[in-house]
């Protein structure tokens, strides 16, 4: 077989990549090791830079009938008292403060977002779907791929792996990992929710976290943080302690967790920390988990792979026009990406470390914290336009110091302005455009 890219791995972010260059009539074949619907939990908020890229590529319009929007994401801080939790206090950060048309995250479950592009993909000509079909290695420059037990090779001009922390294609390229796996771990689970329940919600207290966020049809999907050791001990004292665990904290979910019956539906997470030193070599290059993992804090693991989906497959559509097909230009889609990558990496890894803590004053650290935030117009904005993946405003040494509530929250009645000043321009995304080959 053969075919102008090679994408080995159909997730988010080889989809995307393979959607872009089929849009732009490149021949692309995209093949996928797993049967039918993964049952691995996979993130399923989007962020506004996710939506962003979805309206370039007509998307936008049935993943909005297919999600649940937020509008705002509450954060609780809470403490046990005489038996029972009771709030340190509330705040709340809104999407709405970013000056833009997608200033809303959206829920949507993964597997119907992936549906939905693949849906969309084959209706160009120039896409191509192998499933199951496992890659195994390179061999005199071409993929050596099987599929029902039948093996084939397929020759490319470029090759994309996106197949996720055991990259085979990350492997051929010699990429080596620094691997980090944190000290505590999540129970993730999709049960019905309360109708009144549509928004954001984190609870948290010095010993526990739990996250609250809405799906369509009255459900909602859960992340319970549990100390690394404990999931046997949990499992044991049965499936009522998991129960009594979530309504202790919001006892609005009585009534909606008591209906999982068993441990099975139950998925335990185990957050890994790591980021590959390079993306490109040669004419392979390696996109979301293949190329970086981010702690499920932030909920940015997907997005990011959208988002490198999104310039990698860019970037090769430009150089198909221009016929650039010099190595050297696949060095843009790492310049753009990996520094961006590596301020969310960071952001999440500190966010884990703030919520992971067992310490006993980080409750009334993390809720002091929290209101300056959200009562002080600047560090608000940028704490929503550098999770949202629409900019990046970096905080300064006064930020800190508001933060830890050693200056008072700033009222900024130009705010907008201001900030839209660190938001990614066309430009800023798809730099080649305007700067050419090999300037990079």
């Amino acid at each position: 077989m053969k075919t102008q890219v090679l994408v080995i791995g159909g997730g988010v972010g080889g989809l995307t990549a393979a959607l872009k260059l089929a849009k732009c009539g490149i021949d692309v074949c995209v093949v996928e090791q797993t049967k039918g619907s993964a049952h691995k939990y996979k993130g399923e908020l989007l962020q506004p830079k996710s939506l962003e890229i979805f309206h370039q590529l007509g998307l936008n319009k049935p993943i909005m009938e297919a999600g649940h929007q937020i509008n705002e994401i509450e954060m609780n801080e809470m403490k046990r008292k005489k038996g029972t939790y009771v709030r340190l206090g509330t705040a709340t950060m809104r999407y709405s403060i970013i000056e833009t048309e997608y200033n809303y995250a959206l829920m949507i479950p993964h597997e119907k977002l992936k549906e939905m592009m693949l849906e969309k993909a084959k209706e160009y000509p120039a896409f191509h779907y192998i499933q199951p079909a496992k890659f195994k290695e390179f061999k005199d420059q071409a993929a050596v791929v099987t599929s029902n037990k039948e093996e084939f090779i397929i020759e490319a001009d470029y090759f994309i792996g996106a197949e996720g922390r055991r990259s085979n294609v990350r492997k051929a390229m010699n990429v080596k990992l620094n691997e980090h796996e944190y000290d505590h771990h999540f129970l993730t689970v999709t049960f019905e929710r309360p109708e009144s329940m549509t928004e954001g919600k984190i609870i948290s207290t010095p010993h526990a976290f739990l996250g609250l966020f809405p799906l369509p049809d009255n459900q909602v999907r859960t992340v319970y943080l549990i100390q690394s050791g404990e999931y046997q001990s949990l499992k044991e004292r049965g499936i009522e302690h998991f129960h009594k665990k979530y309504i202790d904290l919001c006892p609005e979910l009585e009534g909606y967790v008591t209906k999982l019956k068993e441990w099975k539906n139950i998925q335990l997470m185990i957050p890994i920390h790591f980021h590959a030193e390079t993306y490109v070599k040669e004419n392979m290059a390696i996109i979301g988990d293949s190329a970086h993992s981010v702690h499920p804090m932030a909920g940015e693991g997907m997005n990011l792979a959208i988002q490198d989906g999104d310039v990698l497959g860019e970037l090769l559509c430009w150089m198909y026009k221009h016929d650039e097909h010099h190595p050297e230009n696949l060095k843009w889609y790492e310049k753009v990406r990996k520094s961006r990558v590596d301020f969310i990496l960071n952001l999440s890894h500190l966010s884990a470390l703030a919520y992971s803590k067992p310490f006993r004053y980080f409750g009334s650290l993390r809720n002091r914290s929290l209101k300056q935030m959200t009562e002080d117009e600047k560090l608000h904005t940028k704490q929503m336009l550098n999770i949202s993946g629409l900019g990046i405003w970096k905080e300064s040494f006064f930020d800190r110091l508001v933060q830890i509530g050693m200056l008072p929250p700033r009222t900024l009645q130009n705010i907008e302005l201001l900030h839209t000043r660190y938001m990614f321009t066309y430009e800023n995304d798809y730099p080649w455009e305007v700067k050419g080959r090999y300037s990079i």
